[in-house]
This record gives structure tokens, sequence and C-alpha cells, in this order.
């Protein structure tokens, strides 16, 4: 089956994806283009779905770097293929050829890119590394390489929705201890949980670090299992592992 790569207009004309899991090589419970090595998935036909995206991004499999994701608000940047993956949540390149990826299933994989200065990120953020900040972190590291955040675009891509993300009581809390406005991310759940807006809350402080142009492309992984994988959708129907989404940028 072809890959499928879900593109934004506002990154256009920069070389991006947001793959689904159609189109890979991984069977079971992984169906599709599993990118993940943190899975339990084989090594070998991860590398293989890898190389596939590579492929389709223009770049050869090295090129294609990833992280050691830790939801956290850490960030570097790049100027060649690390040895290791570092562990980090959010990179930055002004480096032709070089392309970022992330790996997510339900939390927010972001795309960036500033044209003119010729700068590009990744972050990879759920929950946890937004509210500590790994998107400032991310126009941080661009910054550093001459981008500008007011000609800064972020795209996120497919993450889970309001309506399928019930949380409890306390991450409600921490928000509002955050901040009192931050309520209107929250919609009344069942008893005393709530549905909280992850793709809302990162557009809100995107806008707030001063990106020029923030959207969400308003995919749901939870919704759509056909194209997506959902690690709370996975728990929900008790599989033992799940696979992960690859959304990457390259100059």
């Amino acid at each position: 089956m072809t890959l499928e790569v879900i593109t934004a207009d506002a990154l256009a004309p920069l070389h991006h994806g947001f793959f689904s899991r159609r189109g890979g090589a991984s069977s079971g419970v992984f169906a599709g283009l599993n990118c993940g090595p943190g899975s339990s998935d084989q090594a070998e036909i991860v590398a293989l779905n890898r190389s596939r995206a590579a492929e389709a991004l223009g770049v050869a499999p090295e090129q294609l770097v990833t992280l050691h994701q830790i939801h956290s608000a850490e960030a570097v940047a790049l100027d060649t293929p690390p040895a290791t993956r570092p562990r980090a949540d959010g990179m930055a390149t002004a480096t032709p050829g070089l392309a970022l990826g992330v790996l997510t299933a339900d939390c927010m994989p972001v795309l960036f890119a500033d044209p003119e200065a010729g700068v590009i990120g990744a972050a990879h953020a759920g929950w946890r590394g937004a509210r500590a900040g790994v998107l400032e972190a991310t126009l941080a590291r661009m910054a550093e390489l001459g981008a500008e955040a007011g000609r800064v675009t972020a795209v996120i891509g497919p993450a889970i929705s309001q309506s399928a993300y019930e949380v409890g009581p306390e991450v409600m809390a921490t928000f509002l201890a955050d901040a009192p406005e931050n309520a209107r991310f929250f919609a009344p759940g069942h008893g005393d949980r709530s549905q909280f807006d992850l793709p809302g809350y990162g557009l809100a402080r995107l806008r707030e670090a001063g990106v020029g142009r923030a959207e969400w492309i308003g995919q749901c992984t939870y919704a759509d299992p056909a194209r997506f994988y959902s690690f709370r959708r996975a728990t929900h129907a008790g599989e033992a592992d799940y696979g992960r989404l690859l959304s990457a940028i390259r100059l």
C-alpha cells in the first residue's frame, strides 16, 4: 500500500509530512507504518518503515533524525545526524537535507519553519511537555540559528481531540494553578473527569510565543484507527503495545 502523507499548505514549499499508519510493513497491533524504535515491533521492520518514510521525504534513512522522547521541555539544535538519539522532545536545524522527525500516538507532533531564515524545527508535545514549555524551547533553538518567531509557521499534526481526551481532576487542577484562564481548555466529562483540548492548548502556547502562524490540521488520532495509532485507544482495547506515527520536515 502506498504511504499516506498529510501535508499542510502553510508549510509549503518545504518538504514535510504527517505520515499516517498506511503503507508500512508492520503487522498485528502495529499494522502499517510503525516508525517507533521504542515499540516492541521487530527492529528490522521499523527500520524498513523509516526507510520508506525517508525516501518519501527525499533523504537517506540516516538523515532522518528522531529523538529519545521523554515528555520534557528539552530541545536541541542539530547540524548533523547525532550518533545517538538525544534525550529531548524538540529540535531545530538550519542544515539542508537533514530531516527532523517526531513520533506520536496521541501527543501533538508540531512542525515549525522560518523559510526566510532557512531554519526548521519539530517537537513532540503531550500535555506535560507542552505545559513545561517544549514548544517555546524549540522556538528558542530555532532563534539561535537565525529564526524569528514572527516569521515562523507552526503546524500541529494528528493528535487526540478534546472529545476523546478524558483526564482526571488532578490534571485540570495543575493547569488552573498555572493560570485560571486555562479553564477554557476543559469541558465537563463523566463524574469528576474533564475533557482536555490538547491541540487548543498547544495553539494558545504557540500564539503566546509570538509565532506568525499556528494551526492544527484537525485530525484526531483516537477517532480514526484505520489511519492513526493511538496510545489511549490501544489502552482501552487492552492491547499490549501500539505503533508510533512519524511527522517530519526538512529544508
